[in-house]
């Protein structure tokens, strides 16, 4: 995040978020965010990166958003977040929930189990990766949430909704299915699952098919569909 002046704070966002979402960013709540993510930066070690911390909006522009996955928290161990709900970098194991996502991935489209967690090859096809809290204290989950980042991620969900059509958002848990109120459904899809975590995978995010399902409703409107193999 960069300071303009001592009233405005612009983050590093690529270009179509950042004019969406101006107002967001002159708001006292995400003044207030930044200055706390500064001040915990300073004490404590925070993830993703700085650098990081947008690299959801970066890798996919508000105009090019066909698919919204959900997540709720970066991950929280050293070497994993990098900006993009569920995914790691290449090198980095694989989370349960991925490693769940990738069993899903297999049933379903018969992908085999990759070689690396690194989903920005989705993100760069439209499908925005995104975390409702975008930052988190080490080994501290859910360290940073009710600072303000959630009022900013609805905002996102919102913007999307009113300003996009025939997006496909990807709702995995309860936390995630309460942001269905943000979402005009009458212009979009909404397809529901249960989280793919140990705890909840087996009660139905297996078989769910949410990628097929991802894929036959672009198909069916004209869009194209999600490469969802990785290397």
């Amino acid at each position: 995040m960069t300071t303009n002046n001592s009233t405005s704070v612009a983050p590093k966002i690529e270009e179509s978020w950042k004019f969406a979402l101006a107002d967001e960013f002159e708001a006292d709540y995400f003044k207030n965010l930044v200055t706390f993510v500064r001040e915990e930066t300073r004490k404590h070690t925070i993830f993703p990166a700085g650098k990081n911390i947008f690299s959801a909006f970066n890798h996919t522009p508000l105009t090019a958003v066909r698919v919204v996955l959900l997540g709720q928290d970066p991950y929280h161990g050293p070497g994993q977040a990098h900006g993009l709900c569920f995914s790691v970098p290449d090198g980095v194991p694989f989370p349960p929930s991925l490693k769940n996502i990738f069993k899903e991935l297999h049933n379903d489209i018969g992908m085999e189990m990759p070689h690396s967690g690194n989903l920005i090859p989705w993100a760069n096809q439209g499908v925005l990766l995104l975390n409702a809290t975008l930052t988190v204290r080490a080994h501290q989950a859910g360290s940073h949430q009710g600072r303000g980042w959630e009022q900013f991620t609805d905002q996102v969900i919102k913007t999307i909704s009113d300003l996009r059509a025939g997006v496909v958002f990807l709702l995995w848990g309860r936390y995630a299915q309460n942001k269905e109120a943000l979402i005009d459904t009458n212009k979009h899809f909404i397809l529901k699952a249960p989280h793919p975590s140990p705890l909840s995978a087996h009660r139905g995010f297996f078989g769910s098919k949410q990628f097929s399902k991802t894929n036959q409703i672009l198909h069916e409107n004209g869009l194209p569909e999600i490469d969802w193999h990785l290397g």
